[in-house]
């Protein structure tokens, strides 16, 4: 069970050595949003380095959020980073569990041709960021033996929809949000994997994330994204049986 997983620029050589220094249960090493297209190729080598210099994943696991399978980016990004060995992949943007299926035969092909164990690859979808994705969430029972569980988004998910914001004047996620985040943890339930919560935005009110972490459990949700250090902490302290 992940109970922290903090996003790590894979172009940013100071924030992956900064990196190792935290708790966090797992780094999902970025080739997607925090990653200028131009600064791709770049990541890919670079990602795929750290990998290669940190085989000891007993204490932390190493996980690579690809860039979406319906962009030319993916398939490099996997051919780039499976010698490495990640623990998992973290897949971008799905509309259903058919792109986890896919990405699935991907992970067994590049698994065979580096001679890793069939099947040792992970998948975490973030399974919310398109519009229609909310109305299959359910594909995902029983579609991968991969999967180890699904988190969710909103930035993606309003921009998608054309929203000026995705919270009300209180701050609180707005109904469409609420919705996804209820969704994606139905439909984690439903394929009894784990339910993994989005990140807060606000990296500096640890407050407001105790909080966030303390509802997000109280609702069943086991695990929660990090965008910045300092988050983690709240985060394995709330989550910790």
């Amino acid at each position: 069970m992940l109970r922290s997983l903090l996003f790590v620029p894979g172009d940013s050589e100071k924030k992956l050595a900064k990196s190792t220094s935290t708790t966090a249960d797992a780094l999902i090493l970025d080739l997607e949003d925090s990653v200028a297209p131009e600064r791709t190729a770049l990541a890919r080598v670079m990602v795929a380095e750290f990998l290669q210099a940190h085989p000891d994943r007993s204490q932390q696991q190493l996980w690579v959020r690809i860039n979406p399978l319906q962009t030319p980016e993916a398939l490099a990004d996997l051919v780039a980073v499976m010698p490495a060995r990640p623990d998992g992949i973290m897949l971008p943007k799905p509309l259903n569990a058919l792109h986890a299926q896919q990405l699935d035969h991907y992970l067994s092909a590049l698994e065979a041709r580096e001679g890793l164990s069939l099947g040792s690859t992970r998948i975490i979808p973030v399974a919310t960021e398109v519009p229609g994705a909310l109305f299959d969430l359910q594909s995902y029972a029983g579609s991968s033996a991969r999967l180890q569980g699904l988190t969710w988004g909103a930035e993606d998910l309003a921009t998608a929809v054309g929203a000026s914001s995705n919270r009300d004047a209180s701050g609180e996620f707005t109904f469409t949000y609420k919705l996804a985040r209820s969704l994606c943890l139905l439909a984690s339930a439903h394929a009894q994997i784990q339910a993994i919560d989005t990140l807060s935005v606000d990296f500096k009110d640890m407050q407001a994330l105790a909080l966030d972490v303390q509802q997000a459990r109280r609702e069943g949700f086991s695990g929660k994204l990090a965008i910045h250090p300092d988050q983690v902490e709240v985060i394995n302290h709330g989550f910790t049986p």
